[in-house]
């Protein structure tokens, strides 16, 4: 084996070399997260058997996986420098982790590098060993350096056996004295990059002023993603704004023209962001635009392995980062996202993956899965860049408020060229959506109209595939289980499917007022935030003989339903149940095959923060069981024309012009203060407060004209 410096030697650049990935260290080092940057014991492969193509599946094993008593010695006080770590005496830590192991499957398939440069720089004694897997999630060692004193190890990775997946990593084990890991990037050769270029952010923010003004700091403090950073656009549309706190003040201060604050009224999500990307789009200046939410907590060097990425990708792309659960920092949500042709439904991709991945308990390098590349159909907008050239070819977001846009995105992009990679290595922190209630609250709505929609758009199948049944199960589902208000979201948004796309952009700031204003005449959902406010439960009879609920046989499911949808619609209720409610049932419990039983329940909600008492009412049932037989007829017998109507509006729906009328005719609300102040200014004949930087909401029309 040559010497460290025979081998640098060797090895000594002969093109120029752009970094792509760098080591790094988390900016807080909080047990939780660490697991994620670096661990302090070695693992083994998952994988204990192959099938040699002879039709047989792998079997994992997590032997490896749960944590060691060795890594619990990775102490957080070794974390303070950001790019570098000591490592002990007799210690080894591994960089095998979610955000310091190379991703070299997606490199191979999505880029034109096809070998990457690692160059280790180390002080002290010790050994540098590099690891690869494979798409299984067999470990191999690649390739072993003994260091001295001050080394540089360079280490020359190709990258030609990761075309289904596979990752790349190092070790760092320390003898009698300490090693420290001074430096530690992946470099590639620079004429391989597409381009270089740079970035907006549209960051929309609706009522979370603290969330969003430390991802102001955030980015404010970080000089490498300033220097590629054109703007960053806060796309405002709440009511408490972040104009009126004097915390922004300093942070625009510190960011100059970089940070413009636009305001304007609640268009959801999808006018939030389609606001960013045309900003982005028309500013003259950014190659990309990175769409995020607000209530996020950012990995900062995430946004410049995307930009990366996106810059050597062999066709403009978008990419994608991956949300780990901000409650449980050490679990990866979803690793990739595509939608069931057949259903129009979102679902992991993932052979073998699963949502939740905890990397405290299953390391990366014992999870095989993990290990073969997924090819996503779209990546969540709570980060996701997009090249501005997508946005200026196919258009902005469809006018659908909230829910779907994302997805339909992504389809809409692939369908024109621009394929989704969500890169491995690239993620934020984020409330994940089993802790939210919205598939039962106003959002419901959004859910059932836009899923129908992008179903017209994009379904390959005859009659959208399994969307109209899936969708008539879902509402005998709700009406049976006294969810009275969902269920009429859901028949709204069946009929304005039905009445064509004419209203879409005309109703975005409208109908979640409609909805709200709704929901105040059901039942379940006036909610109130402890159970004692409720009267006293009160049962003479429990169902089943009190032995608890299960989902019917299948079998036996066309006859139970036919018998609790009777039940529902002509038997009266308990009259004892009009005043007490018959059981408390924890939001976990409350499936249609336990609530079906009861004729009134007090049902918490997915946070356990509020709980709503619901109330059978056949009269309820027996006219929204009319309607939906109606709406999914009518959606069945007139979907080709709808597809058709659907399908030539949509370039006119997305279109910048189109947005721009719809920004203009939604400013921020004027609320008193505004009122005072204008007036103020008036009498003085001051302009003192308006900045550049700020927008009053039509600056997008008086833009273009």
């Amino acid at each position: 084996m040559p010497s460290s410096a025979e081998a640098e030697d060797a090895s000594t650049p002969s093109t120029p070399q752009r970094v792509i990935q760098r080591l790094i260290m988390p900016l807080v080092p909080t047990p939780d997260i660490v697991p994620l940057y670096v661990e302090a014991h070695t693992a083994r492969s998952g994988i204990s058997t192959a099938s040699f193509g002879l039709g047989g599946e792998e079997e994992e094993t997590h032997e490896a996986s749960a944590p060691s008593a060795d890594n619990l010695t990775t102490d957080v006080d070794e974390l303070s420098a950001r790019h570098s770590i000591e490592v002990g005496p007799h210690s080894v830590r591994s960089f095998g982790t979610y955000f310091n192991a190379f991703p070299a499957g997606y490199w191979r398939r999505w880029t034109p590098v096809r070998s990457v440069r690692l160059t280790v720089t180390t002080s002290g004694s010790g050994q540098v060993i590099v690891y690869r897997s494979n798409a299984r999630g067999a470990i191999q060692r690649h390739e072993f350096r003994t260091v001295r004193e001050s080394t540089e190890s360079v280490f020359e990775l190709p990258l030609t056996a990761f075309g289904d997946g596979g990752w790349y990593w190092f070790d760092v084990i320390a003898g009698a004295d300490p090693v420290a890991v001074v430096n530690a990037q992946w470099t590639a050769d620079a004429d391989l990059a597409r381009t270089e270029g740079t970035f907006s952010i549209g960051m929309t923010t609706m009522n979370k002023v603290s969330y969003c003004l430390d991802n102001i700091g955030l980015i404010s403090r970080d000089q490498d993603l300033r220097e590629r950073l054109d703007v960053m656009y806060v796309v405002d549309q709440g009511s408490d704004r972040l104009s009126d706190h004097e915390e922004l003040a300093p942070l625009q201060a510190a960011m100059g023209e970089q940070l413009q604050l636009i305001e304007q009224g609640n268009i959801g999500g999808s006018g939030g962001f389609s606001r960013g990307m045309y900003e982005a789009a028309t500013n003259g200046r950014s190659t990309y635009v990175i769409n995020c939410d607000d209530d996020i907590d950012i990995e900062p060097e995430s946004l410049l392995r995307m930009l990366t990425f996106a810059d050597f990708a062999t066709t403009p792309m978008l990419v994608g980062a991956h949300m780990f659960d901000l409650n449980n920092r050490s679990v990866l949500h979803a690793f990739g996202e595509g939608v069931d042709p057949w259903a129009i439904q979102p679902r992991v991709v993932s052979p073998g993956g699963r949502l939740g991945h905890d990397f405290g308990f299953e390391p990366l390098r014992s999870t095989p899965w993990l290990h073969r590349r997924a090819d996503v159909d779209y990546n969540g907008w709570w980060t996701c860049l997009i090249p501005t050239e997508t946005v200026r070819a196919i258009g902005l977001s469809l006018p659908v408020f909230i829910k779907w846009d994302d997805a339909e995105y992504g389809l809409r992009a692939k369908a024109a060229g621009y394929p989704t990679v969500s890169l491995p290595g690239a993620a934020v922190w984020h409330i994940t959506w089993t802790d939210k209630s919205d598939a039962l609250d106003w959002q419901v709505y959004f859910h059932e109209r836009n899923r129908i929609i992008t179903a017209l758009l994009h379904s390959v199948y005859e009659r959208g595939g399994h969307v109209i049944t899936e969708s008539q199960s879902i509402d005998f589902k709700h009406m049976i289980s006294m969810q009275y208000f969902t269920e009429t979201a859901r028949l709204m948004a069946q009929e304005d499917v039905l009445r064509g796309p004419g209203g879409l952009h005309d109703q975005i700031g409208t109908k979640l007022p409609e909805l709200r204003a709704m929901a105040k005449q059901y039942d379940d959902s006036a909610t109130l935030t402890d159970a004692q406010q409720f009267p006293a439960v009160r049962m003479a009879k429990p169902p089943r003989k009190g032995r608890g609920f299960a989902p019917p046989r299948r079998s036996r499911l066309p006859l139970w339903a036919a018998r609790t949808m009777a039940r529902q619609m002509f038997a009266p209720p308990r009259e004892t149940s009009r005043l007490h409610p018959q059981a408390e049932i924890p939001h976990l419990d409350a499936k249609w095959w336990t609530l079906s039983h009861f004729d009134s329940a007090v049902v918490s909600n997915a946070d356990g923060t509020k709980l709503a008492w619901y109330k059978r009412r056949p009269d309820h049932v027996r006219e929204m069981f009319t309607r939906s037989l109606r709406t999914h007829a009518d959606l069945y017998r007139h979907w080709n024309d709808l597809r058709r109507q659907y399908r030539r509006a949509a370039a006119e729906l997305t279109s910048f012009e189109a947005w721009e009328r719809t920004f203009a005719a939604n400013p921020a609300p004027e609320r008193k203060q505004d009122v005072k102040e204008k007036g103020t200014q008036k009498d003085s004949g001051s302009t003192e407060g308006s900045t550049p930087s700020q927008s009053d909401g039509t600056s997008a029309s008086e833009s273009v004209a």
